[in-house]
């Protein structure tokens, strides 16, 4: 994608949250938001910019976000909790989002209210 598009887009996005909080959180949101919703690829594209031109032509708090996902990706990747071990204790509590169990039919008010 075109860099000065993200340039744009990164200083829209700080626009808005410097008007909504102040500069800390703003920096904070600015990083979440580019890490949750721009494509991989920008974001690379962006941190690669960051560390090419410093950053150059993002306001002050867009390159401080872009700092912190610089720095973030920098930092090595943290290694997955192993499953339980077998035998150990295990939580029989679904979230409330579970919906792969299935209503018991013997049940007259549907299986999993109450």
């Amino acid at each position: 994608m075109n860099i000065d598009l993200l340039i744009k887009m990164a200083n829209q996005i700080t626009d808005f949250w410097e008007s909504e909080a102040g500069h800390d959180v703003a920096v904070k949101e600015v990083a979440t938001h580019l890490r949750r919703y721009w494509e991989p690829r920008m974001r690379a594209q962006m941190i690669t910019y960051y560390h090419e031109r410093q950053g150059s032509g993002l306001n002050d708090i867009a390159k401080a976000a872009v700092g912190v996902l610089a720095e973030q990706a920098a930092q090595p990747k943290v290694a997955p909790v192993a499953a339980a071990a077998p035998g150990a204790p295990v939580d029989k509590v679904a979230p409330a989002n579970d919906f792969s169990r299935t209503p018991d039919r013997a049940d007259k008010f549907g299986g999993d209210a109450g």
